[in-house]
């Protein structure tokens, strides 16, 4: 069927910025993995410097995940053993809880650190005074991919800060939580099981955004062949 020419023009319009969409999108994924190159290196050289002192209330406001995720951080204080809450993880080790136990500082404010996990919600060692490294984390809020955090029930599902806070009744508290790093291989809870993994499949969607504007500017071109034979 012969297509007019005012039809032709239409649908070359329609796939010129089609196409147009679809290289941005192609140059944006490409710029997205260069941001997360850059940030699986500072991530990298956080980790495995040396641990520098955990930020206090004056820097709360300004910690995010591009600046201060898995900061190598120590901090020593006094745990509160009698208001730790268990977590439901599922770790290398298997299935079973993380133990938030939070720590009053010496300095003054309080943080909650993940001492480690355990299989199953045993009584656990009293953590003393004593000082703590681990790689900063920041608040896990609400819950888990379809489970939500009950405090009623004392059901957790994610590292939510301030919802433990407001449970156990801490009142102020630190925006983040530590990790901490592995004791002991006979002490419990085990620390150390932090999974640094960060997805990175932005060249895979910048190749399919470009193939698809490549293919609709091929489809374009087809459009003009009747009114060159013409």
């Amino acid at each position: 069927m012969r297509r007019s020419p005012a039809t032709i023009a239409f649908l070359l319009i329609v796939a010129g910025v089609l196409c147009a969409g679809l290289v941005a999108l192609g140059v944006w994924q490409i710029e997205r993995r260069t941001w997360k190159l850059a940030l699986i290196a500072r991530v990298e050289q956080r980790i495995h410097a040396p641990a520098s002192p955990a930020p206090g209330p004056d820097r709360w406001a300004h910690i995010t995940d591009d600046s201060d995720g898995y900061r190598h951080v120590q901090v020593r204080g006094r745990y509160r053993d009698d208001r730790a809450t268990f977590v439901q993880a599922v770790t290398e080790r298997g299935p079973g809880f993380w133990v938030m136990t939070p720590l009053v500082t010496d300095r003054g404010f309080t943080v909650l650190i993940n001492r480690g996990f355990v299989p199953t919600r045993v009584a656990v060692p009293p953590g003393g005074t004593p000082t703590v490294t681990g790689l900063l984390r920041l608040t896990e809020p609400k819950g888990a991919f379809l489970r939500y955090n009950d405090p009623g029930t004392n059901r957790w599902y994610s590292r939510d800060v301030s919802a433990i806070s407001t449970a156990r009744g801490l009142g102020p508290i630190a925006p983040y939580f530590i990790d901490a790093d592995a004791g002991p291989a006979t002490t419990a809870p085990v620390g150390g099981l932090t999974v640094v993994h960060f997805t990175n499949n932005h060249l895979v969607y910048a190749l399919t955004w470009f193939a698809l504007a490549v293919m609709v500017a091929g489809s374009a071109a087809m459009l003009l062949r009747p009114v060159r034979r013409g």
